[in-house]
């Protein structure tokens, strides 16, 4: 890691920088995390603001926040009116961060701060994307790692777009990598997807991954699992296309079973029917069928949220921003 917290903007006397932290019940972790975030930010030659998102809190997260924005005008806070999931909140603060360099960090402090200095003298040499990539996963479960291996290996198989593993929304981005992401309309937001797809010049860094600084977390295997159909599903119709050859290749076999039948039952007579090896087949087939129609319903259901066209999100209030920032 670079020792120097000194950072010329590119092409600007001075710039702004952007942090955007989604929260969903996180109050035991907000003091921790702006105490060290504060810490490493007011030693950069730049001005700053950090953006958190309350994703819906049930805990102590909002008073939090509120006390923070008190006691920091750097500290801004949105609202959201319910619990929309942190990739359309981390969409919320990137649609309300003003600064010429973003940064998506998370409260846990799982993603080091301490990194920052690092990821802007990469962005001053003209790097529009800097990725903080997980060099070291030990601190999560094993399970964890296993599954985390599994998911990028498939969708580097099944995705149509490249994406880095073991990156997660920790990373810096140009101001115009992020008007171009505002672009992108898509309900569903799976962000690492979003992300790979926008392109533009990228460099990476890596660092071993700590544990949380405090709380829980919260993805659970059942949403972890729909995180990732999420995933597979808005980056590629690969499994529609699986099912296609998979539908050619078992009428192939039929075909060349009825032949066979056809030329024994010439050859030898006709064979009083097996009927368990009937019923296994009609129910394999059946179970085939509605694995194919399930790939597909998800795929449909997704075109059902999009035709509607309803907003990401809903911000029931705003802390800290100008008459013009708070929109929403």
């Amino acid at each position: 890691m670079r020792e120097s917290h000194t950072v010329e903007p590119r092409g600007k006397t001075t710039f702004l920088l952007s942090l955007v932290t989604p929260m969903y019940n996180e109050a035991d972790a907000c003091e921790i995390f702006f105490s060290r975030v504060l810490g490493v930010l007011e030693k950069l030659h730049c001005q700053f603001e950090i953006i958190c998102v309350n994703d819906g809190s049930q805990d102590g997260t909002l008073e939090a926040l509120r006390k923070c924005a008190k006691d920091d005008s750097h500290v801004k806070v949105i609202d959201l009116s319910r619990n929309f999931g942190k990739d359309i909140a981390l969409s919320a603060g990137l649609d309300h961060a003003m600064g010429d360099a973003i940064v998506p960090i998370d409260v846990d402090l799982q993603d080091p701060p301490e990194l920052i200095p690092e990821m802007l003298s990469l962005w001053e040499e003209g790097n529009d994307v800097v990725l903080a990539i997980r060099g070291d996963r030990s601190s999560d479960t094993h399970a964890k790692r296993i599954t985390a291996g599994l998911f990028y290996r498939l969708m580097h198989w099944l995705g149509d777009i490249p994406i880095p593993a073991h990156a997660g929304d920790f990373r810096l981005m140009d101001r115009r990598v992020v008007d171009a992401l505002k672009r992108l309309p898509e309900r569903t937001r799976f962000m690492k997807g979003l992300f790979a797809w926008l392109g533009f010049r990228q460099t990476a860094i890596y660092y071993t991954r700590p544990p949380r600084a405090a709380g829980d977390t919260k993805w659970k295997p059942w949403k972890l699992w729909n995180f990732a159909l999420d995933g597979f599903v808005s980056f590629t119709t690969l499994p529609l296309r699986i099912w296609t050859y998979l539908g050619f290749f078992v009428a192939l076999l039929s075909l060349g079973y009825l032949v066979f039948i056809i030329l024994r039952t010439l050859v030898l007579g006709v064979d009083v029917p097996g009927y368990s090896s009937i019923l296994s087949v009609l129910l394999l087939f059946s179970g085939l069928n509605m694995i194919g129609l399930g790939f597909l319903g998800e795929y449909i259901g997704r075109i059902f949220v999009e035709v509607k066209q309803r907003p990401l999100y809903l911000i029931r209030e705003t802390i800290g921003f100008g008459p013009q920032e708070a929109t929403g």
